[in-house]
């Protein structure tokens, strides 16, 4: 297949790229280059061609040819969609739906997009939140995934198949690598302080996903017979890698010797929810988990140990997202719509 993914500059597309390049497919990269200022590691793979434009400005001749699109390129994760609320609807909301008419119109027949588990947001009840479950998202961010989600559905027809990949949050270690997420912050600070401070109790539930596994997802997705993702929601993880924070902080400290782990009381997050993935296991061909979050922590326990990593590298803006684009708004490197720019004075 030849595929436009675009987001390939990121934590799960600097995975993804050279995944599906292996498995004999022509990929196409797009990244506007927000968070390629650094590697945590460098890996050996192959890299793709990659097209270093805003998804705001992608038109029919990029997709040209293109038997598939996966959608990865967004503003990600909550505290990035609360520093420019506008900006996020902008780019997460109406340059997707945009990607996947322009996508459409090209000819193109599968259109990947990796939603969030973060749609669900707040789940009363003791029962698992499945796909079929109201959504109740908290924040811009996990908004714009359900508009998203609403308006490529509409999209669909005989020669365009949309899938949507609900990811549960995501943990592991990748070149582009992010340590605002939370299997990832709680690892990097037991190896960097030996302490994790918990400001809540931890009581909150998120179910937990290794970054190789989106990225199997994804694949098995693209590879699948139509009719067994045509128009379909998925969500992506593993029933039993429900976690509360708790629980994850826990495991952390066990990996990490000689961690000090405290807690604080019930925090001012209220977004809380488990979710049921029976029907990715049961319903997409090729998948399941080859990841949970002890052997994942054990794996980053272990990177870390590998580049000796210290307070610098851990506190680096290149691996938080809201750092990242904080400095870059402030630099003048993009200006306020989220646009490259040149730096003010030069």
């Amino acid at each position: 297949m030849k595929i436009f993914v675009t987001g390939t500059e990121g934590y799960i597309g600097s995975l993804l790229a050279p995944m599906l390049i292996g498995a004999g497919n022509e990929v196409i990269a797009c990244d506007t280059g927000f968070y390629k200022e650094s590697s945590l590691y460098h890996t050996d793979g192959p890299t793709p061609y990659t097209l270093a434009k805003d998804i705001r400005n992608l038109d029919h001749s990029d997709l040209e040819g293109c038997d598939a699109v996966v959608h990865m390129a967004e503003l990600s994760n909550d505290p990035t969609g609360a520093l420019a609320p506008n900006i996020t609807y902008d780019i997460n909301h109406k340059a997707s739906l945009k990607l996947a008419q322009i996508a459409k119109d090209a000819g193109v027949t599968r259109f990947i997009y990796t939603s969030s588990c973060s749609v669900y947001g707040v789940a009363t009840g003791n029962d698992l939140v499945t796909e079929k479950s109201p959504t109740n998202p908290q924040t811009a961010y996990a908004e714009c995934k359900t508009y998203v989600e609403r308006d490529v559905t509409a999209l669909a027809d005989t020669n365009f198949s949309p899938t949507f990949l609900r990811n549960a949050t995501a943990y592991g270690i990748s070149p582009r690598m992010r340590f605002d997420i939370v299997v990832n912050n709680l690892s990097g600070l037991a190896r960097t302080t030996k302490v994790i401070k918990m400001i809540s109790d931890g009581s909150p539930w998120r179910p937990q996903v290794h970054v190789l596994d989106i990225c199997k997802a994804i694949k098995c997705s693209l590879e699948a017979p139509r009719e067994a993702v045509h128009n379909e929601i998925f969500n992506v993880g593993r029933t039993d890698e429900n976690f509360t924070v708790k629980q994850i902080a826990e495991m952390v400290a066990n990996i990490f010797e000689e961690c000090e782990l405290s807690f604080g009381p019930s925090g001012g997050d209220n977004r809380s929810y488990r979710v049921s993935f029976n029907k990715i296991a049961t319903e997409l061909p090729g998948f399941s988990c080859d990841w949970g979050v002890q052997t994942g922590i054990q794996q980053l326990h272990d990177l870390f140990k590998l580049i000796d990593m210290d307070e610098y590298i851990f506190d680096h803006r290149a691996f938080t997202r809201l750092k990242s684009l904080t400095y870059l708004l402030e630099s003048g490197q993009i200006n306020k719509d989220f646009f490259w720019s040149y730096p003010k004075g030069l």
